[in-house]
């Protein structure tokens, strides 16, 4: 989702069973899962932004999660209030917000997709951040380019609209919330 955009998710047939990893505690010990990671996020740099080996190392040490399903059918990373990120959209909710947890990325591998995978990803960040004390998930979806795979799948999730922006870069993004004491 991110550089400045943000995620490619299919919406789920059926649950997923696969348990979400931590990616900060695998990533540094697996560099073919790091490359894998690197790969998935660069196949949808449309949607998230390309990075390099280094730039998403990054990502990834400073969130506050960063969840993986299997060697890398899908993947999420989400950053809290107190995060150092520079991201215009990030600083869009922390000016108005004091607490939040924003989803920079959530992408899902094209034959992992309808796996409920995205789901699962969303339901564990959803505990984690109610069980921290956090009241809000945030996050961006491209509007032009439109993203209208992710628009749905946040909508059915309970995200709604809460503003919009025109990035340096010439995207459109629609700013979302969902409320986790709902």
């Amino acid at each position: 989702m991110h550089s400045t955009d943000r995620v490619t998710a299919g919406t789920a047939a059926a649950p997923s069973r696969a348990i979400a990893a931590d990616l900060q505690a695998t990533l540094p010990r697996d560099a073919g899962l790091a490359a894998r990671l690197l790969a998935l996020n660069n196949a949808h740099a449309r949607e998230l932004s390309l990075l390099d080996a280094q730039a998403l190392q990054d990502l990834v040490a400073t969130a506050l999660y960063a969840l993986g399903i299997g060697r890398l059918d899908a993947a999420l990373i989400a950053f809290d209030q107190d995060a150092p990120y520079a991201s215009p959209n990030f600083r869009w909710f922390a000016e108005r917000h004091a607490r939040f947890v924003y989803v920079d990325r959530i992408v899902v591998a094209p034959a992992a997709r309808g796996a409920g995978h995205a789901r699962a990803l969303y339901d564990h960040l959803f505990a984690a951040a109610r069980a921290a004390g956090h009241d809000r998930i945030t996050c961006e979806i491209n509007s032009d380019p439109p993203n209208p795979a992710s628009l749905a799948f946040h909508e059915a999730l309970g995200f709604a609209r809460v503003g919009r922006a025109r990035l340096a870069n010439g995207k459109t993004v629609d700013y979302f919330e969902r409320p986790l004491w709902a």
